[in-house]
């Protein structure tokens, strides 16, 4: 590669980048309740059942969609869209689906579908799995954390 295609390319990445980020805080900073992707669809388009009954991140699809609470939640069944529909507070995602490490922290960030985990029956998402990492190190203690932050945190949310 010449050294101006280097630069075309590195420029081409770093506006794609850029373009990305100002997606996801865009999406962030709308105040949503749950935090959703640019679409508007919660947990990146993953089923939240799934997570209870499969024990691993499922996509879901638009065949089986619910809107609740400013976000499209898709699922990977008809049944686990039923699940969902018959009681969302137990299967979604707490903290809106923000960073639940974020949020113990005093602040929100974006999640990924696979820094995921279930205590107490709820599930928590993470930004990365090496936040994940940091999560873990003290659950308890995060949580108490977060539970204490979210009230302040949400409390412009939509």
């Amino acid at each position: 590669m010449t050294l101006a295609r280097i630069g075309l390319h590195s420029f081409f990445v770093a506006a794609l980048v850029t373009i990305m980020s100002i997606s996801t805080l865009g999406t962030a900073s709308a105040k949503s309740l749950y935090y959703s992707s640019l679409f508007g669809t919660a947990v990146e388009g993953y089923d939240v059942v799934a997570y209870f009954t499969d024990g691993k991140p499922v996509e879901g699809t638009d065949d089986f969609s619910v809107d609740w609470k400013g976000a499209t939640w898709q699922f990977s069944s008809e049944e686990n869209k039923a699940l969902f529909e018959s009681d969302p507070e137990k299967y979604a995602p707490q903290f809106g689906g923000y960073c639940a490490w974020a949020v113990s922290q005093g602040y929100t960030a974006s999640t990924v579908p696979e820094a995921w985990s279930i205590v107490d029956g709820k599930l928590y998402l993470n930004y990365s799995k090496g936040v994940q990492n940091t999560w873990e190190q003290d659950i308890p203690g995060n949580i108490k954390l977060a539970d204490t932050n979210w009230p302040n945190i949400s409390k412009d949310f939509k």
